[in-house]
């Protein structure tokens, strides 16, 4: 583990003396920097950073979006590789580091051939020819899974989640993790599946192990008033009433002026007070409601009014919760009483109240319709949690994406081999400037094995030999060849189940071309004075 403060890369006031050429190489070597903080998280044995802020906050992760967000970049070349690392997440979930890795090796490429004059135009051409290139080899060779086949489908799945963890903190518990994330998602809806109805709820303590997964919703005892601890704990059917609704008696504002002419009308504006709030509760109360959730407070006579005819009662719940517990009771959550009746709450099977670690939840289990889940996660420290519901975010919108799209590739650099040896033999079919382009794209394809083996203290020259090797001699048998992690050397990872989904690669190449190539066709970058600035030199002027 790495431990730094986060790499702060000033652009220089006014306009940037240098252009073309120099502005150029000042652009990679902006972006090398990033880059070069970045590689060494890359792959199943790479490091993790620890990041610290002004405020005395850390952070411990090796999610290649996670450094990339809490880095305090304002060089507007290396903004562009944030960018891409951000798209990567929220498209693919996996592979932020790899994108930003390849997308600097990429311009550390070019650097040669700008030295030598070599227009960035004809840079960004070659190059998106060869991203397109890649782009059709991997739809040629990647394997399509058998989705009519459950036991394949659910394997291959699992096989893309686990890899999806392999890097990560949690890689350790990848098998009993990839079961819940696989089953996770296979419960949401599959015409419109949205992976915000999957909750992850972290709870401090215990081991790694206790970790396991709701078939509903479960969300952490809200704050409460002294009736609660009356109110039954747990329901069999029950019926579930979603509000937004403050039930709770109102302060007057501060200076609040009433004019009354009569003492007499006082009494009856406090009653009418006290009258709509039990008007509310009635109504909920004839629903038939056994359990009242609202998004806002509930107050303590409304706790102890429900207590008293043994309903449930939650305030506060997040908005998160109250959405998921939304979806998988058909219901829609009800901003007034006027018109509530039974047709408006929801049921499930089971509610009850645990205690898990040293905290207490409310658990829904048992609904008709199955669309969502929650994943409690134990273990100890903080940054270990937050790390922990990281890794677990990836491997699950992996699995979302495999879903979508259900052909795999080999991971470990096996893909990247391929494709490198694919345009190698590309380039010896065309002529010009643009062979030594697109075979200076192939190498570039080659850090990510070489990374991978790197930080796993392998000799990388040794393994990235015995990689050319395989590909090159034997390019059909060895199509599938990449990095042997457990055994320091080669080895074919699709028989290792080192599976990818073969749209993270694709999304991996197209934003790493296109951010190497925008940061080429930049040649000057100005920097716009702001409105003082303009104010000062106006009055400068008139003096």
């Amino acid at each position: 583990m790495s431990y730094f403060t986060p790499t702060i890369v000033l652009l220089k006031e006014g306009t940037d003396s240098s252009q073309g050429k120099g502005h150029l190489l000042s652009n990679i070597d902006a972006c090398t920097e990033i880059v070069n903080t970045l590689k060494s998280t890359l792959g199943p044995r790479g490091m993790d950073k620890l990041i610290t802020n002004d405020r005395g906050k850390s952070t411990v992760t090796n999610d290649g979006a996670t450094v990339m967000r809490l880095l305090d970049v304002v060089h507007p070349a290396v903004q562009t590789l944030v960018d891409i690392a951000m798209s990567q997440d929220s498209e693919v979930g996996d592979g932020t580091t790899s994108v930003v890795v390849l997308a600097g090796e990429i311009l550390e490429q070019s650097r040669s051939f700008i030295k030598e004059n070599v227009h960035p135009q004809t840079l960004i051409k070659a190059f998106r020819k060869a991203c397109f290139k890649c782009r059709e080899r991997i739809k040629e060779i990647a394997i399509e899974s058998n989705v009519k086949d459950e036991k394949q489908w659910n394997s291959m799945l699992k096989k893309c989640a686990s890899t999806a963890m392999n890097s990560k903190l949690i890689a350790g518990h990848k098998d009993a993790f990839s079961d819940m994330v696989v089953q996770a998602v296979r419960s949401l809806d599959p015409e419109f599946p949205e992976v915000d109805l999957i909750g992850i709820k972290k709870v401090g303590g215990g081991a790694m192990e206790e970790s396991f997964l709701v078939n509903g919703v479960a969300f952490k005892k809200t704050f409460s008033y002294a009736g609660f601890e009356q109110q039954p704990k747990k329901f069999t059917t029950p019926k579930i009433a979603l509000l937004n609704i403050e039930l709770e008696l109102k302060n007057e504002k501060e200076n609040a002026e009433i004019r009354i002419k009569d003492p007499k009308e006082y009494q009856k504006i406090v009653e009418a007070e006290w009258e709509l709030i039990y008007e509310k509760l009635e109504k909920i109360v004839d629903s038939g409601a056994n359990i009242v959730l609202s998004r806002l407070p509930i107050g303590d006579l409304a706790t102890q009014y429900f207590a008293d005819r043994d309903i449930f009662c939650a305030g506060r719940v997040e908005e998160g919760d109250m959405k998921r517990l939304s979806v998988i009771t058909g219901k829609q959550i009800q901003s007034t009483t006027n018109g509530f009746t039974s047709e408006m709450v929801g049921e499930c099977e089971l509610m009850e109240e645990k205690q898990i670690g040293s905290e207490r939840y409310n658990i829904f289990t048992g609904f008709e319709k199955q669309g969502s889940t929650t994943i409690i996660l134990r273990g100890g420290a903080e940054q270990f949690l937050a790390e922990s519901e990281r890794s677990l975010h990836d491997a699950i919108m992996v699995v979302h994406r495999a879903m979508m799209n259900s052909k795999v590739v080999a991971g470990g650099g096996a893909i990247e081999m391929e494709l490198s040896r694919y345009l190698h033999e590309y380039a010896k079919t065309i002529y010009g400037k643009e062979q030594m382009l697109i075979s200076a794209f192939a190498k570039a394809l080659e850090i990510i094995p070489r990374q991978i083996s790197q930080n796993a203290g392998f000799d990388s020259v040794d393994i990235m030999n015995k990689l050319r090797k395989g590909h090159f001699e034997k390019p059909k048998e060895n199509i599938w060849m990449g990095v042997d992690i457990e055994n320091e050397g080669v080895c074919d990872t699709m028989k290792s189940f080192v599976w990818e989904p073969s749209l993270m690669k694709l999304n991996m190449l197209s934003a790493s071309t296109d951010a190497a190539c925008l940061v080429l066709s930049v040649d000057e970058t100005v920097k716009s004075p702001s409105l003082q600035d303009n104010n000062k030199i106006s009055m400068e002027g008139r003096k």
